[in-house]
């Protein structure tokens, strides 16, 4: 069985749910949005701090945290916004980080969007070790 995690992030009008457990494992996918669902401006630093606030978010609203994270998706509209996606990255997390894959895509669903992350991690937190 599978059970969606209710966050206070923007209501998408697709048919998805912010994040989903199942089997002891969160999935999640992170967007650069604000709380009316438009992306952030400010270029790939902003985006990209948006979107790991967002991951905060929806693990806090699963009562887990980053710490849980085991493995994350990076994909970004060009590779020049890797330094600077690893630069806010690290902000967020500490080690032993999460595995983690780095794919450079020539767009993403909003045209306006940079960054984007897909994210696993283990559910609940006390069964993380």
């Amino acid at each position: 069985m599978k059970f969606a995690i209710k966050t206070d992030l923007f209501a998408s009008k697709a048919p998805l749910e912010w994040a989903v457990v199942g089997n002891g494992t969160l999935y999640t996918a992170q967007i650069p949005i604000d709380a009316q669902g438009q992306v952030v401006s400010g270029g790939i630093e902003a985006q990209a701090r948006q979107t790991l606030d967002n991951l905060r978010h929806t693990l806090e609203a699963a009562g887990s945290s980053l710490e849980a994270v085991t493995q994350v998706m990076i994909y970004v509209t060009d590779r020049s916004y890797l330094a600077t996606v690893n630069a806010v990255y690290a902000q967020y997390f500490t080690a032993p980080y999460p595995n983690r894959a780095a794919i450079v895509v020539a767009g993403l669903a909003r045209e306006e969007m940079l960054v984007e992350l897909v994210v696993y991690a283990c559910m609940p937190l006390k069964d993380c070790r």
